[in-house]
């Protein structure tokens, strides 16, 4: 089965402008990525180091250099700053919109990076680390969202997995920067790579002016008129087409009827089947972080170092180069194969390649050239499996499980639990790995640890996430309230219109989409064919 790369035949209007639109707001993953990436160069940096450092002596190569709580400190503030900032997404995403709470993010990364080109010294580097880290934690959550909620759903998986793509690009991006200015005898040495990162903010800034914002977020607000505005935006299709009609009434009655089951309080989004999604969704997020891909480009160019590896820049090249390139084919596969098996693929890759290089690593050690080739060929098809699945696919399920009235809420937490976790691993890290009193010294044992956790994603995927290839934003929540158990969920066929259901719904608050269902049955059994939604 192959990935369309045209409309299913019979859709009205045109799919590029919101595939256009999809792909740019992606670009926000540059940010995210290249902000990532940049730090584990800046940490190698000969002058960074002899600039920041408060005194200590690297015993490896008898330099200046940071601490490994410093180290620790530098590098997972960012992630502390992430952390809130996607907690505060989703009400900055409710209140100015999808489109102008991007923008709001944006202006925050923006000061951060401002801090960290001017400082002299770890303190006020640390305070741009923070707010950087804020911003992209905002920016994290919100595209998401924006491309969920604009996407077609025949495509939809694909255009979400292209944030993964961007934050791979940004990666790479900050990899060459680096290599090209770690020989630097001055402060461009560090303060380039960092200073670039205005271009991306820039360019992502003065598109959104240009963009519009989602259709289900102005049915959010009651605003059916603009939704209607910037739905024919997106899909070429005059306001009064029949075609948009349909679809914009499905959202609306989609929207109407889960505001008829209970409020949409951030409590609310731990309760019943909308908490079942949120510990899937957070699950999911925290997982993709435990299996251990940010070790690789936080601190890959410091372990390749400290192992032995004399090109430890171009190790991290490759590495950056591998993520971006693996992640085309799992674009394809996210449409083509489905959220389930794709997932479970990586799971199984991901485990058996951490547990390679844990075992040569251990066993023989990182000194010799053999070793160090086999553990680079086998990182390198770690990364492949990880790239490919679990990291679009984690954004594609969570942008798509949470009904619009939680969308942003639950959407925020689960983004949040990414970056909780993302800050532990960058916390703990230096003193899992390095040596020196009062560190674990594992080096390349950690493996073991990130190849553990592959093996609970196996499991994960089979029991929480449910298949949702295909289906609109407003047919997944048919999909759960009808699929008690996730590897129950292949194959399923929507068979509710919500517009069918409201008015039913209204009158019953208490009644559930399997009740309801018989709504349309009694209407096929009269002679009216239920309407199936499309897209």
């Amino acid at each position: 089965m192959g990935l369309a790369i045209r409309p299913p035949p019979g859709t009205p209007g045109k799919a590029w402008p919101a595939i256009v639109v999809g792909l740019f707001v992606a670009f926000g993953g540059v940010l995210f990525g290249y902000d990532t990436g940049t730090i584990g160069g800046i940490l190698a940096n000969k002058y960074w180091r002899d600039h920041f450092s408060t005194g200590y002596i690297n015993k490896k190569d008898g330099m200046l250099d940071i601490t490994a709580s410093q180290s620790s400190e530098i590098v997972s503030i960012l992630s502390a700053g992430t952390f809130f900032g996607a907690l505060t997404a989703a009400p900055t995403a409710d209140f100015f919109g999808r489109r102008i709470g991007l923008m709001v993010s944006i202006v925050v990364f923006t000061v951060g990076v401002i801090l960290q080109t001017a400082a002299t010294a770890i303190p006020m580097f640390v305070a741009g680390r923070f707010f950087a880290g804020y911003g992209v934690g905002m920016i994290s959550a919100i595209i998401p969202l924006y491309q969920s909620e604009t996407a077609p759903k025949w495509i939809r998986g694909t255009i979400v997995g292209t944030y993964q793509l961007a934050i791979t690009i940004g990666l790479l991006l900050a990899a060459i920067v680096n290599n090209s200015t770690k020989d630097r005898k001055d402060t461009g040495s560090y303060r380039i790579p960092i200073a670039v990162q205005f271009a991306w903010a820039l360019i992502l800034f003065f598109g959104m002016l240009l963009l519009p914002d989602t259709p289900r977020m102005w049915i959010k607000r009651n605003k059916p008129e603009q939704a209607a505005k910037a739905l024919s935006t997106l899909r070429r299709l005059d306001v009064d087409h029949p075609a948009l009609v349909e679809e914009l009434a499905e959202i609306t009655a989609n929207h109407e009827y889960e505001l008829t089951l209970g409020k949409a309080s951030y409590l609310d989004c731990f309760k019943g089947s909308l908490g079942k999604r949120l510990a899937t969704g957070c699950g999911l997020q925290a997982l993709q972080q435990l299996t251990g891909v940010n070790f690789i480009f936080y601190y890959g160019t410091s372990f390749f170092t400290n192992a032995g590896f004399k090109n430890s820049f171009v190790v991290s090249m490759i590495t950056s180069a591998v993520n971006t390139g693996s992640t085309f084919p799992g674009l394809y596969m996210v449409e083509a194969w489905g959220r389930r098996p794709l997932l479970l693929f990586g799971a199984v890759g991901m485990a058996v390649c951490q547990f390679i290089v844990a075992g040569v690593g251990t066993g023989v050690g990182t000194e010799n050239q053999v070793a160090q080739n086999a553990l680079i060929a086998f990182i390198c098809i770690y990364i492949f499996f990880f790239a490919c699945s679990w990291g679009p696919c984690a954004w594609v399920v969570t942008g798509e499980i949470f009904p619009l009235k939680v969308r942003a809420k639950s959407l925020s937490m689960t983004t949040a639990s990414n970056w909780l976790l993302n800050w532990a691993i960058a916390y703990a890290t230096p003193y899992m790995v390095n040596d020196g009193p009062g560190n674990a010294n594992l080096q390349a044992k950690v493996f073991f640890v990130w190849g553990g956790f592959c093996f609970i994603c196996t499991f994960f995927v089979w029991a929480m996430i449910y298949e949702t290839k295909g289906l609109s934003l407003e047919q997944v929540d048919e999909l759960y309230a009808k699929v008690g158990k996730a590897w129950q969920s292949k194959g399923f066929v929507p068979t509710v219109s919500f517009q069918e259901v409201r008015d039913v719904a209204g009158a019953d608050r208490k009644a559930s989409l399997v009740d309801l269902e018989g709504v349309a049955m009694r209407k096929k059994s009269i002679g009216h064919e239920e309407k199936a939604y499309q897209q």
